[in-house]
């Protein structure tokens, strides 16, 4: 009697992921999880700031032609296709800590590979796999934000993405000091370091509890959740973790388990290709192209800057010659300087960002910020000063940057609908 008393009344009170960390808040273990992403975000900034350096000095060293030396970059772009839709794969079907275990090891093997590669092929396929390791950031801001309170996302996704110039500017200035002693191999085995550090303190990271409960694993949930209750001194809700909020939302799903350490878990199992079906459904085909045209822009607005700078920077040497100093020499530092204060642009970017998102929405966020990047890069068209062209650059890297910060916050307000569609259909 008193059993089935006890029963029903932990029946009665139950809880989910979302209500659960809004009860735990954001304390040493979120710290610890912003930390660990924040490193592997600002790993992945480096490994792309790369491209804005070695190109030059490569071609100078093996003889290259401009479009090999454009396709060292491209490839990465190339393996971040592939990786983009591989590492997303996985983590969903194997968990997020595989996800990004297998992202980081790729990414330090191949990149540190790199610095000593005997040819140009060689290098071209190893910055391909670099490429795909690339392709799995995606994973890591996924991991961070599912420890997050749901009310606090978007504040704390602007926090997150303040890494990646952190790691944007941490390379232009370990390239101005590198390059001109050591060479191209030292600073792309040094970018290759941090990735290496993340797979130092791989034990230590928890999975996530709300890919767990999505697998039917909620006492492996219950246990990671009751660890950072520990962690930040706070209680976790009364009753028994469930996977739904609502004995309704359970009636709607179509496979029922019984576990001794949960209550009724119902589950409605989907593969990838079913989801990437769902989303080219009629009735969100227009969310779904919607989005894939303003990441795209986002992306395309973001490494073209990236890109362009070192670009424009090449141009002005080449065009300012000075038959008096040797040519590796010659305003070498302007590159280093260029792109060190492009990146630095990030920052403020995210600070708008963070006061706008909120204050005037999302979508009107992404409005006013990528049409101003767009009203900068206008006078690019034309020949500048170098200065001109610096801030030029400089403001369309902050619109263009800010704008993909909001992209990511977003993305998964809206993913989150879809599922919820999912789930129910």
């Amino acid at each position: 009697m008193y059993l089935q008393a006890w029963e029903m009344q932990n029946e009665a009170y139950s809880y989910t992921v979302d209500e659960a960390l809004l009860s735990l808040g954001f304390g040493k273990f979120q710290a610890f999880v912003l930390a660990y992403a924040g490193f592997g975000w600002l790993s992945e900034a480096m490994e792309m700031m790369l491209l804005s350096f070695i190109g030059p000095s490569i071609r100078t060293e093996w003889g290259i032609s401009d479009g090999q030396e454009s396709l060292i970059s491209s490839v990465v772009f190339a393996g971040m296709l592939i990786g983009a839709c591989t590492w997303g794969f996985i983590s969903d079907n194997y968990g997020r800590r595989m996800g990004f275990l297998c992202t980081a090891t790729t990414t330090s093997l191949a990149g540190f590979m790199s610095a000593v590669a005997p040819n140009y092929g060689c290098l071209i396929t190893l910055r391909f796999l670099v490429g795909v390791g690339l392709g799995g950031c995606h994973v890591l801001s996924s991991w961070f934000l599912e420890f997050i309170p749901a009310p606090n996302r978007g504040a704390w996704m602007i926090v997150f993405t303040l890494f990646w110039p952190v790691g944007s500017v941490f390379q232009a200035a370990v390239a101005w000091v590198v390059m001109p002693v050591f060479g191209w191999r030292w600073l792309v085995a040094l970018s290759s370091l941090p990735s290496f550090l993340l797979l130092l303190f791989f034990k230590v990271t928890p999975e996530s509890p709300r890919y767990l409960c999505k697998r039917g694993k909620l006492e492996e949930a219950r246990l990671i959740l009751t660890r950072i209750a520990s962690l930040n001194q706070a209680s976790l809700p009364p009753g028994l973790l469930c996977t739904k909020s609502s004995q309704e939302e359970y009636a709607a799903s179509s496979s029922v388990h019984m576990t001794e350490t949960s209550p009724l878990i119902i589950t409605k199992e989907r593969n990838g290709l079913q989801v990437f079906l769902y989303l080219l459904s009629p009735s969100l085909l227009r969310s779904t192209v919607l989005l894939w045209l303003v990441f795209m822009g986002n992306a395309f607005g973001y490494y073209g800057i990236v890109l362009l700078t070192s670009e424009l920077s090449s141009t002005n040497r080449r065009c300012k010659l000075n038959p008096t100093r040797p040519i590796h020499l010659q305003d070498e530092s302007s590159l280093y300087r260029n792109v060190f204060i492009t990146s630095s642009a990030e920052l403020p970017g995210l600070l708008f960002s963070a006061f706008t998102v909120d204050k005037i929405g999302r979508k009107a966020s992404m409005y006013l910020l990528l049409f101003t990047c767009c009203a900068f890069l206008a006078p690019l068209m034309w020949p500048q000063k170098e200065v001109i062209t610096t801030c030029l650059l400089f403001g369309a890297r902050a619109c263009v940057n800010a704008s993909m910060s909001i992209i990511y916050i977003y993305a998964p307000e809206v993913g989150t609908c879809v599922c919820q569609k999912i789930v129910l259909k």
